[in-house]
């Protein structure tokens, strides 16, 4: 009788082991499948702002509510690279030509954030101190194309050229679960700002 006891003991811990396992890996099943929820929640929205600014700074290229001032929308872009573009355009409606640049910062600028690869991405609007947009953003990446639809090669000597272009916006999570990071990705093909084809 006394072996039959410590048999049984032993087949309880092991019963209890096991669905204290079970119960343990459901629980941080949960907790990941929660967490990779919330982020990526917050990744489509971090996204879906910065395609908004993009997007809408971008359409504006070579418009100016006094076009008198702007005779030749073919000079509306004054800068173009694969991470990096300046163009002219009225950011306030008001008659006044503005530049806006878009550029990529460096991973170093975020060393501080867990993420090794998202980077800040930089709007500057004349001269203004530059609005640093830190959303998990790890690409930033822009293809030109000419007026018959050919991709302009880098380096861009002649920005008077382009005539659409191609971005692509990667967003990462700024913080990982069990090391992976969640992501996101928009391209906008071919965007078309309209005053670029009032040549």
């Amino acid at each position: 009788m006394g072996y039959s006891t410590i048999l049984d003991i032993l087949a309880s811990i092991v019963m209890g082991g096991i669905l204290l396992t079970t119960v343990l890996r459901l629980s941080d099943s949960a907790a990941e499948k929660t967490y990779n929820y919330s982020s990526e929640l917050s990744l489509q929205q971090n996204l879906a702002t910065i395609a908004q600014v993009i997007e809408y700074d971008f359409r504006k290229m070579g418009y100016c509510a006094n076009w008198q001032n702007f005779p030749d929308p073919s000079k509306a872009i004054a800068q173009a690279d694969s991470s990096s573009i300046k163009f002219y355009t009225d950011v306030n409606n008001d008659g006044n030509i503005d530049s806006i640049r878009y550029y990529l910062g460096p991973t170093s600028e975020l060393s501080s954030t867990p993420n090794p690869r998202d980077r800040l991405l930089y709007r500057v609007v004349n001269t203004d101190v530059p609005n640093e947009v830190n959303l998990g953003i790890t690409q930033f990446y822009l293809i030109y194309f000419d007026a018959l639809g050919d991709t302009v090669p880098l380096p861009i000597t002649n920005p008077g050229i382009i005539s659409s272009y191609e971005i692509n916006v990667r967003v990462e999570s700024v913080y990982a679960y069990d090391e992976q990071y969640s992501s996101a990705y928009w391209r906008q093909i071919r965007l078309v700002a309209r005053n670029l084809k009032n040549r």
